[in-house]
């Protein structure tokens, strides 16, 4: 079900989404190999770095609403080895520069 929906959700990503893909494909990030939307177990991921075990989450206004669910998420990929990040949508659309240096710093505590 989640490859399902993972390919759903990468035909289909958010502005914030698309503007950050743009920054982390084609390892432009510190050389660092992002994959988007990737299926992980039985969730999925808006970016995940395999290599450093990093995921990247971009959450909207309906996460708010989600918080539960999302920290469910959050404590199965810990349990599986990743440490999870995460900004809102304005942040990533607003100050883009500032998420990916919080990004390279991720990576290199990795």
């Amino acid at each position: 079900m989640s490859i399902k929906n993972a390919k759903h959700l990468r035909k289909n990503l958010t502005e914030a989404e698309k503007c950050l893909w743009r920054s982390l494909r084609q390892r432009q990030l510190n050389g660092h190999c992002f994959r988007r939307q990737a299926a992980i177990g039985p969730y999925v991921a808006d970016f995940i770095c395999f290599k450093k075990c990093l995921a990247v989450e971009v959450d909207g206004g309906q996460h708010a609403q989600k918080a539960q669910l999302d920290a469910k998420r959050t404590r199965w990929l810990q349990s599986q080895g990743f440490r999870v990040i995460r900004f809102w949508n304005n942040d990533v659309l607003g100050n883009i520069e500032g998420v990916l240096e919080s990004i390279r710093e991720a990576l290199n505590e990795s």
